[in-house]
């Protein structure tokens, strides 16, 4: 079942398109407080990404099969983070059975990009106050801190303040996400290491060290510049066909490396949207997922925007709507 859904309009706008109020960014930049550097996030950063990059090396040496199901825990892991933690916990677009929401919460942990709690919460403030010190990935201090360099200093104030001035009540009473959280580290350490690794060494004889590297290291440091991208590149090129006055841009690079996340102008003017895009099954692996887990009766209560307010959105605020 759909629902046919109106945009709220009280998340995603706060950012412009290339400059945002120039005044305002002005004010941000001389109150903002100097970045203190977490030195030891920057150490991790470090080695994640030189460890994939020397986990390459490995693939020639390696198992086929290895490599095929490093892939395939990226691509399961991944859609632990958009059709999860995303869609169906941070935005409610949908609504989950308790069996699929199990699946969702072991395939989000997997990936090991925080839990669902605090996904959510980061990611909620980086709607309502999108592109602002209130952002905690925000787009106007850079490509490089929007991208990773925000995970390696510690939060700006406003990120906090705001954090804890949501409802996440919703979050709170949910039993599969509050297990998760209570059990984050423990939950990891399965389904992030244990289980991607040694899979291959059990199954067809790889050994560990290629087995860790190649579907652990390497497929982490992968779905996280994947999400990443989304933080970044998405909020920087692209076409902005129903708010070009906000920085997020629809981007089908993105839409494809990301699992359909780059229809990214389209999500922050229509958050609610299952899909995040008008054409669900487009570049959208994410949107596929959900259809077919809603065939099942695992999935129900799908928002989907209606095309009439989509066109009259477009219409108003649109690239080109100011035009001629």
């Amino acid at each position: 079942m759909r629902n046919t859904m109106s945009p709220r309009q009280d998340v995603g706008e706060a950012g412009l398109s290339v400059d945002p109020n120039p005044r305002m960014k002005a004010e941000q930049e001389t109150t903002r407080p100097p970045m203190v550097i977490v030195w030891r996030n920057v150490f991790l950063s470090f080695m994640m990404n030189a460890v994939a990059v020397y986990a390459l090396t490995l693939i020639p040496k390696a198992m086929w099969r290895t490599t095929l199901w490093g892939y395939a825990v990226l691509v399961v892991t991944d859609l632990g983070i958009t059709a999860g933690v995303h869609r169906l916990w941070a935005h409610r677009s949908y609504k989950a059975r308790f069996p699929l929401k199990v699946l969702l919460a072991i395939f989000q942990t997997g990936a090991f990009q925080n839990s669902i709690f605090e996904w959510s919460r980061d990611h909620r403030v980086h709607h309502k106050y999108s592109d602002t010190d209130g952002d905690p990935h925000n787009a106007t201090r850079g490509f490089f801190f929007s991208h990773i360099g925000w995970l390696m200093v510690k939060k700006h104030p406003d990120v906090i303040a705001k954090g804890k001035q949501l409802d996440m009540s919703d979050l709170l009473n949910d039993k599969v996400v509050m297990f998760q959280k209570r059990y984050y580290v423990l939950l990891v350490g399965v389904f992030w290491f244990a289980i991607p690794s040694l899979v291959p060494c059990y199954f067809w004889g790889e050994t560990f060290y290629n087995s860790v590297h190649i579907a652990v290291f390497l497929r982490y440091c992968l779905g996280m510049h994947t999400s990443f991208l989304v933080n970044s590149y998405a909020h920087l090129r692209g076409m902005r066909p129903y708010d070009e006055k906000i920085r997020p841009a629809d981007n089908y690079i993105i839409a494809l490396i990301a699992n359909g996340e780059g229809f990214h102008n389209f999500h922050h003017t229509f958050p609610q949207d299952y899909a995040t895009s008008e054409l669900p099954w487009t570049l959208n692996l994410t949107s596929v997922f959900i259809d077919a887990c809603a065939k099942l009766g695992l999935a129900y209560d799908l928002n989907k925007t209606s095309k009439d307010i989509v066109a009259k959105r477009a219409a108003r605020t649109g690239q080109g709507s100011l035009k001629g």
